[in-house]
């Protein structure tokens, strides 16, 4: 089924369902009816979350590795871009491919660019600031190595004081990227809108919605984590599923009819 899967069932996106569970009971039958685009786009993700991890360690920067993952997901919206296009063509019955959820129509190309290089700021903001909340407790030297650090950082008040410091900065940049991300980039890919526009509107929706969508936060870090213990191996599943699920979600508070926006 590698040119064209499957056919969705019409409607599942359209129940419009503001139950989080329920975006990831629909995220899993998107999954389970395009096995090829999941595999596709789940490799993808395992792959280079890997070169990520191969580059910090290159060039001596392990001390800002958990960081540097955890704001990797920052971008991860846009990486699932096609999974998005894939979840609007099953829930009207069209068939879907690796070809047709890369097929993006012109007009959202430029605004995806733009909100690429946004998140892409963000992230680096995010890691420049673990950088220099590492260097604060631990000095400019050289990484001391995994055990030794991860032993000051759970055994030592300096790395206890870190770590509080540390997630309270990260909360803070995880926030507010969820919230401009959340919706933004599904809104691109069906209607024509900048991104300055859609990143308002996604905000705005996260607000309005805060306890829907601190458990929808909740769901995806959970799944994130559960993913990611293995070496990764978990978000072959989890990174495509979620990827589904925020379509679900886009659809349940945006109510765009995906068989006249663009699918």
């Amino acid at each position: 089924m590698s040119t064209a899967e499957a056919t969705g069932q019409p409607g599942i996106s359209m129940q419009r369902s503001k139950n989080p569970f329920d975006w990831i009971a629909a995220g899993w039958r998107d999954l389970l009816a395009a096995p090829t685009v999941t595999l596709a786009y789940g490799l993808l993700f395992f792959a280079t979350s890997w070169v990520i991890v191969g580059v910090l360690v290159f060039v001596g920067a392990q001390g800002v590795l958990l960081p540097a993952i955890a704001g990797w997901l920052l971008v991860g919206p846009l990486l699932a871009i096609g999974l998005y296009h894939t979840a609007q063509r099953l829930a009207v019955g069209k068939r879907v491919s690796l070809v047709a959820a890369v097929h993006i129509k012109a007009s959202s190309l430029q605004q995806l660019g733009f909100a690429g290089a946004l998140l892409m700021v963000l992230l680096l903001l995010w890691i420049r600031a673990a950088a220099i909340i590492y260097a604060l407790f631990f000095g400019l030297g050289s990484f001391p190595g995994a055990t030794e650090f991860l032993s000051s950082l759970f055994l030592t008040w300096n790395g206890i004081v870190m770590l509080i410091i540390g997630a309270l900065v990260g909360g803070l940049f995880a926030a507010l990227g969820f919230a401009i991300s959340a919706f933004s980039i599904p809104m691109l890919l069906s209607r024509d809108v900048d991104i300055f526009t859609a990143m308002a509107r996604s905000t705005v929706t996260v607000w309005n919605n805060a306890g829907i969508m601190i458990v929808w936060g909740a769901i995806i870090v959970v799944l994130s984590l559960a993913g990611m213990v293995a070496g990764f191996l978990g978000m072959i599943i989890v990174f495509p599923l979620l990827g589904y699920a925020t379509w679900h979600a886009y659809a349940a508070f945006f109510g765009d009819d995906p068989a006249t926006k663009g699918a």
